[in-house]
């Protein structure tokens, strides 16, 4: 029976291992210097270690933390562990004060167990990197994998092969598809050519067979057939159609295996988990919604009749139209003015209008000094509290609280190709611009490779990154327009 490599968060969770123990280690030999005991005596302690190991766990699931760890040079590594390490801390004292027994331990241990867990962390991920490069499968217990090559191509693959930084397989032998060639490929003996594999397969030990040929091919399909008759699992090699920036995975639709490739992609797990972040959001944000209505909702029916809330249509994920609810933070004419002020529009290609002083604004009045005053609507859009109501946007899945921002009609009749991927995903209240600038980002461009950045890189961890800074944006009206 094949066993199929672990996925997912599985796929590291030796590392997760690794650094729990290393983070134990630390509180052990930290707690038996410092106190000349072994830290299981002390009940306290003891819950001090419990609470690293679920902090641990926690980072490691949610951030994602261990994410190409296999792959990350000195440097990189230098920062992932401190910034694993880090929400480690950042964890355990929000435990420790949740609970309130922060008191019951020592403000400098709990800071060199932060320091020590840095050092030691990145000495045991080195370490452990090095050791699942070199030993990770004994070669008694490797798969055994020939590898069917087409001869002009063959020198190259097994070099492509033998790159592998995990090397869970051993190329025993290479099948030519031809009926002659070399008797060795990068060091790997040829042992068939076409015409007799399938015998030579079938008297031999073989785990696996690799192909990078065209099955289109008669002599190749024959092989192929063949080995499926015998049990033998196969690995095709599935040419790079698509660009290296895209996730591609196999799946079934209508029945049918299907190659499919995508910018990034949500587990089922991971949207089930996004939904419950936006639904909690949502149901805090809406309650702070009515509160705000009745607040400010009076100020903006005064300084301008009409409703007190603002419904304009936008353009949603994969190109949907939805309504997108906000405080009306403009006189009722505001979209009849606007090609009168497009001359003014600080994003100068026009995919998004931004204007200084924008006269459509309640309350916005020049003087006759010159002075700008300012009015009620200008308020509540430096503080983002025009915002508000789209958390109703979130509650019917229509907008997700961390996503891009969803262009009006106009400007999406303005897109090209690559503005479009902006809307590969849900639109949300808050976004990586948001948190990067917002208004103080003119160039939309800059924009959407902010968008990409978010939709390529998206975890859990990042969403909540996201929030916890829109928050410190909103407070301080950093970049608000």
């Amino acid at each position: 029976m094949y066993h199929r490599r672990a996925r997912g968060w599985m796929k590291h969770g030796d590392f997760f291992v690794v650094d729990a123990i290393t983070v134990s280690t630390v509180l052990l030999m930290l707690y038996g210097i410092l106190y000349k005991s072994w830290l299981y005596n002390d009940p306290s302690y003891l819950h001090l270690w419990i609470f690293a190991v679920i902090s641990d766990a926690v980072v490691f699931l949610v951030f994602d933390t261990m994410h190409n760890v296999l792959q990350r040079g000195y440097y990189a590594e230098v920062k992932d562990t401190l910034k694993h390490c880090t929400y480690v801390f950042a964890g355990i004292m929000i435990i420790l004060f949740s609970t309130k027994t922060a008191e019951d331990y020592s403000i400098p241990f709990l800071y060199l167990t932060y320091f020590l867990h840095i050092v030691l962390g990145y000495a045991t991920r080195l370490f452990w990197k090095w050791f699942v490069r070199n030993h990770h499968t004994p070669v008694s217990q490797k798969r055994l994998m020939l590898a069917l090559l087409n001869r002009d191509a063959a020198e190259k693959t097994m070099k492509r092969i033998n790159h592998s930084p995990v090397k869970n397989f051993e190329i025993t032998g290479v099948i030519l598809n031809a009926k002659s060639g070399p008797s060795m490929v990068d060091g790997v003996p040829v042992v068939a050519f076409i015409d007799d594999a399938a015998k030579y397969i079938c008297q031999e030990s073989v785990d696996a067979l690799y192909v990078d040929c065209l099955i289109s091919d008669p002599a190749v399909a024959d092989l192929i057939s063949a080995c499926m008759q015998m049990g033998v699992p196969i690995h095709y090699h599935v040419p790079s159609i698509f660009s290296e920036e895209s996730k591609t995975f196999f799946e079934k639709i209508g029945g049918d295996m299907t190659l499919t490739s995508t910018l990034n992609y949500l587990t089922l797990g991971e949207q089930i988990a996004k939904r419950v972040l936006d639904i909690i959001g949502g149901l805090v944000g809406c309650l702070i919604t009515v509160i705000l209505f009745l607040v400010i909702g009076p100020m903006i029916k005064i300084a301008s009749p009409g409703p007190i809330l603002f419904a304009q249509e936008r353009i949603g994920l994969n190109g949907r139209h939805f309504k997108m609810y906000k405080f009306r933070s403009m006189h009722m004419d505001a979209e009849g003015k606007k090609q009168d002020l497009m001359k003014e529009n600080r994003v100068a290609d026009g995919m998004m209008f931004k204007v200084d002083n924008d006269p459509r604004i309640i309350g916005n009045r020049t003087m006759p000094d010159g002075t700008c005053r300012k009015g009620i609507g200008d308020f509540i859009r430096r503080t983002s509290l025009d915002e508000f109501p789209q958390f109703f946007n979130v509650l019917m899945g229509q907008m997700s609280l961390v996503g891009t921002r969803p262009p009006t009609l106009d400007e999406w009749e303005r897109y090209e190709y690559h503005h479009r991927a902006r809307l590969a995903c849900k639109p949300g209240i808050t976004g990586l611009w948001q948190i990067s600038g917002r208004s103080d980002i003119t160039d939309f461009e800059e924009i959407v490779k902010l968008d990409m950045q978010y939709i390529m890189n998206w975890s859990l961890g990042l969403d909540i990154l996201i929030l916890l800074k829109t928050i410190k944006v909103v407070l301080f009206r950093e970049g608000a327009l």
